[in-house]
């Protein structure tokens, strides 16, 4: 993935980071796959961090497991978490409609910058 497409896609990637963090406890290797399955590829170095940092924003909590005689650290959406994610879900409906209005909402005044010749 492109650096400036990584900078773009790197909120909905934590979206749904979230979205299933909401539904179920999540690990990292499970995220990393799941987020394959949409087409984002994202490897530790990156899906690491970002656990780290919405632990660090109170937006998940993780507590170590022992599966399969294994430790595991496992993530779950805190109460802030469910907020953020309640207020995400808004914005990414509202930007939904406005990516499908054809044309786009004119955001700006008739004869200001549109008749600019480029």
């Amino acid at each position: 993935m492109l650096k400036q497409q990584r900078e773009l896609f790197f909120g909905l990637i934590r979206i749904h980071v979230l979205v299933h963090a909401s539904h179920e406890p999540i690990f990292g290797l499970a995220m990393m796959e799941e987020l394959k399955h949409h087409g984002y590829r994202i490897g530790p170095g990156t899906l690491y961090p970002l656990l780290h940092g919405l632990e660090r924003g109170g937006l998940l909590k993780s507590a170590l497991r022992n599966v399969g005689g294994r430790k595991r650290r496992v993530y779950k959406i805190t109460a802030v978490g469910r907020r953020a994610l309640d207020k995400a879900r808004e914005k990414v409906d509202e930007l939904h409609q406005e990516l499908h209005e054809d044309p786009p909402r004119k955001i700006s005044p008739p004869g200001d910058i549109s008749t600019v010749s480029r």
